[in-house]
């Protein structure tokens, strides 16, 4: 069965007026992994256990970019939950997920854009929850827009991460360096609540993505020897 993020694009498929033509679409790709077909990444796929789980909010074309990152997360982590983010309203079974007895919820976003009575630093184990990481999955220019106009967040904690690290995200640019990508934030997100293997796999997946998507761009074969895809054969595969 497709995950969220897949669903979601179908959906923004079939109520487009005209197609979505990304750069390079006139390549043949893998429709399950995004990838040009002679560089398909889809038998690599690991599998892991995850007690988390991501709820995507998503800028309108960002499930249709071959490019987008969310997409990763929702191959990896099997409770991913993903929605198109809407100007003048809400859908419903977002609400619905956000009240969800069965997690607590966090909006991962920098501290300094919310009241600092919001802002938390850690998952604070709540009893009988597991942590619903919300990832406004869009720009930075797009995502604080999104922040700011969306009010039933505006009741939730708000996870800042701090983390050292620069992003490794090569597919798209950024002005700063220090800006991760969706993916890259869920990893840290995993790690935070204990997912660690989860958490190792997202990372090593979006390693692979992104070797095997630059690969087919610059016409050359992967290395199913290298460190990325041993580690990836160590999570197992689905």
């Amino acid at each position: 069965m497709p995950h969220a993020v897949a669903r979601l694009r179908e959906a923004r498929l079939a109520r487009s007026a005209k197609p979505f033509i990304a750069r390079g679409s006139r390549t043949p790709r893998c429709v399950r992994c995004r990838i040009t077909t002679s560089h398909c990444l889809c038998g690599w796929l690991p599998r892991v256990p995850a007690n988390s789980a991501v709820c995507l909010i998503m800028h309108d074309i960002e499930p249709l970019k071959p490019s987008n990152t969310g997409w990763l997360i929702a191959d990896v982590v099997t409770d991913t939950y993903a929605f198109t983010w809407q100007r003048t309203g809400v859908d419903p079974a977002l609400l619905n997920l956000l009240a969800d007895p069965r997690y607590q919820p966090f909006v991962v976003f920098p501290g300094e854009y919310a009241e600092p009575a919001r802002v938390v630093s850690g998952v604070e184990a709540v009893v009988g929850k597991r942590p619903l990481f919300v990832l406004l999955d869009a720009t930075w220019t797009e995502a604080r827009k999104m922040f700011r106009k969306s009010p039933y967040l505006n009741h939730l904690p708000v996870l800042s991460l701090h983390a050292e690290v620069l992003s490794r995200y090569r597919l798209r640019r950024s002005s700063r360096s220090e800006h991760l990508c969706t993916a890259e934030v869920a990893a840290l997100c995993l790690g935070l609540a204990g997912d660690d293997q989860a958490a190792g796999a997202l990372d090593t997946w979006l390693d692979a993505f992104t070797d095997h998507y630059l690969a087919a761009k610059h016409h050359r074969a992967p290395d199913p020897e290298d460190a990325t895809h041993r580690a990836l054969a160590a999570y197992g595969r689905r």
